[in-house]
């Protein structure tokens, strides 16, 4: 019998306490799953401070650093979560901590960050040239202050353990609930889709949110003051899915040739005109199926992609289901 691994996550001051514990919870539970089925524990759970005893959380109460991550081996972890949270920045600035998590990631078999906890992994050099995500309101910070970070800003995480550009050592998943599609991940790579779906079942969470499906759903358009150039535009587009916002539409109506509207678009929301335009019918899309308000191929009318072909393509690249699963699942 293997003996278990030992999943480990960072604790320190004004941490998120669900970035920690809905993980950790997902990994007990598969625990617990095994042990119905006669199985033995395949996780061992560790919870890692700078020095042992218990620190505040942002919601106020406690939780306990069983070990300082200072006098444990990193040969002895399988996984290191690094969670986000209010004290992160601190985190971000605190060399000790920082020169542990680069020495001691080459000899882990997994490293990720849940939420910000991003920050702390890229101020430690470890996504460098990688791809990551993080909490949608701290993508403008990773990308700003960590430009030689990859950003996926419309993900859950970025876990794949077949990629051969190593997402399946170093990885990041967004906003607190996304750690937790995280972990059933990580359950799933190691013990199998039944077992994890197990785990989800018993948790009654949905298994499970592709890792690529994207992380903010509301549709709104961003405030005026943050992008003054394309405001105009941003507003007239959601009311015009239907007619043809190609690059040289979308231009003539800004009044600006393609060329600048393509830069302005990528400096000030990170992406071309073409995918804000695909984001925006696609979330459209999502909200007429949720509130079961139109058949799919009226839903690919209304939301601009004229045909049920190209919104099932479009539902499958972002969120890894098609109109009619989704319709089924979330309506």
């Amino acid at each position: 019998m293997d003996a278990p691994r030992t999943i480990a996550c960072l604790l320190y001051p004004h941490v998120m306490s669900l970035d920690l514990t809905g993980p950790l919870q997902v990994f007990a539970s598969a625990n617990d799953e095994r042990q119905r089925q006669g199985l033995p524990a395949a996780y061992r759970l560790l919870v890692l401070g700078q020095q042992t005893g218990a620190m505040p959380t942002s919601a106020g109460f406690q939780l306990v650093a069983e070990q300082a991550w200072s006098a444990t081996n990193p040969t002895h972890i399988d996984t290191l979560l690094i969670p986000g949270g209010q004290g992160d920045k601190a985190q971000c600035k605190n060399p000790e901590l920082l020169t542990w998590l680069r020495s001691a990631a080459p000899q882990i078999r997994r490293v990720g960050s849940v939420c910000s906890g991003a920050l702390i992994l890229a101020a430690a050099g470890l996504l460098d040239g990688r791809r990551a995500t993080t909490h949608w309101a701290d993508i403008d910070c990773l990308r700003q202050e960590h430009p030689q970070v990859e950003i996926s800003g419309d993900c859950l995480h970025t876990y794949d353990p077949q990629d051969p550009a190593g997402n399946g050592h170093i990885f990041t998943s967004a906003g607190v609930t996304a750690g937790i599609d995280l972990a059933l991940a990580l359950v799933e790579a190691d013990l199998g889709r039944p077992l994890a779906l197990a785990v989800a079942k018993r948790l009654v969470l949905f298994l499970r949110r592709p890792g690529g499906q994207a992380q903010f759903s509301a549709l709104l358009t961003p405030e005026p003051s943050r992008v003054p150039r394309l405001a105009s535009l941003l507003e007239w587009i959601p009311l015009h899915l239907h007619e043809d916002l190609s690059l040289a539409a979308l231009a003539r109506q800004a009044n600006m040739t393609p060329r600048t509207l393509s830069r302005t678009f990528n400096q000030e929301l990170g992406m071309g005109p073409g995918r804000y335009v695909e984001i925006v019918r696609l979330q459209v899309a999502r909200s007429l199926l949720q509130n079961a308000q139109a058949s799919i191929s009226t839903v690919a009318r209304l939301s601009g992609f004229n045909h049920p072909e190209n919104l099932r393509r479009t539902f499958h690249k972002h969120l890894g289901i098609s109109p009619q699963e989704y319709a089924e699942r979330f309506a």
